[in-house]
C-alpha cells in the first residue's frame, strides 16, 4: 500500500495476528473464501505481507490453499474433533504434570481473578478465548518440552476450529473446571493436576457429543 512506512515484516505479522483473530472469533467462518488481493485491501495492507500472512496461516492448519492466490477457512470435521481431543488429553495432561512447580504462584492467582470475572458472561467472547488459550497454553510451556508444546498448540487449533462452529456455549462450567485446574496444580500433586486436566477434556467431549445428539444441554 501506497506510503507504508513500516518494514513488509512488520505489516505481515499484523495481517497474520488480524487474519487469525478473524478466523478464531468466526468472523470468517470454516469454508469461507479468502481473496489474496480482496482482503489485502479490506484491510488496507499491501499484498506481499499479506500473502506472507495467508501461507502462515495455511501452513498452522487454519487456512486451506485453493489456488495461486485464493484460501478457504478450514472446516474441521466431528471426527477430526474427537480424534484430536483425545491426543489432547495425552499431550495437556502429560504437560500439566511436567508443569507442577514451575509456574509462579502470583501468576495462578492473576489468571484465576481473570477467570472469576469472565466466568459471569452469557456466553463465549474473544476475553474467553484469550482466558482459555493463556491457561492451557501455560502449562505448556512451562513444561519444559519444547516439542510437546509446539503439539498442543497444533492440536487446540484443530479442536477450536470446530468448537466455534458449533453450537457450544459453557462459560459457566468451563470457567468452574478452570478454576478446580489451577486449584489442583497450586496443590503441587501432578496426579491430582492431570486427573483435573482430564474432566475437563472429557466432559467438553460429552457437551459436544449431546449437542450433536440433539440433546438439551444447559
Amino acid at each position: 500500500m501506497a506510503g507504508d512506512t513500516t518494514p513488509d515484516i512488520n505489516l505481515s505479522e499484523l495481517a497474520y495476528q488480524k487474519l487469525a483473530k478473524m478466523i478464531l472469533l468466526r468472523q470468517l467462518p470454516g469454508g469461507t473464501s479468502v481473496i489474496e488481493g480482496r482482503l489485502a485491501e479490506e484491510l488496507e495492507i499491501s499484498r506481499t505481507p499479506m500473502r506472507e500472512a495467508l501461507v502462515r496461516l495455511a501452513a498452522e492448519g487454519l487456512l486451506v490453499r485453493e489456488g495461486t492466490r485464493s484460501f478457504t477457512v478450514r472446516k474441521v470435521t466431528a471426527t477430526e474433533f474427537f480424534q484430536c481431543m483425545k491426543l489432547r488429553e495425552m499431550l495437556e495432561c502429560e504437560a500439566i504434570g511436567l508443569a507442577v512447580g514451575r509456574i509462579e504462584p502470583a501468576r495462578l492467582a492473576a489468571l484465576g481473578a481473570q477467570i472469576e470475572r469472565l466466568a459471569t458472561a452469557a456466553e463465549q467472547a474473544a476475553d474467553h478465548w484469550k482466558a482459555d488459550d493463556q491457561l492451557h497454553l501455560m502449562f505448556a510451556d512451562a513444561s519444559g518440552n519444547e516439542m510437546l508444546a509446539k503439539h498442543i498448540r497444533q492440536v487446540r487449533i484443530n479442536t477450536r476450529l470446530f468448537e466455534i462452529s458449533s453450537p457450544i456455549r459453557r462459560v459457566k462450567a468451563d470457567g468452574e473446571e478452570h478454576l478446580a485446574i489451577l486449584a489442583a496444580f497450586a496443590s503441587g500433586d501432578a496426579k491430582v493436576a492431570r486427573r483435573s486436566m482430564l474432566r475437563h477434556l472429557r466432559n467438553l467431549q460429552s457437551e459436544v457429543m449431546a449437542i450433536l445428539r440433539g440433546w438439551d444441554v444447559p
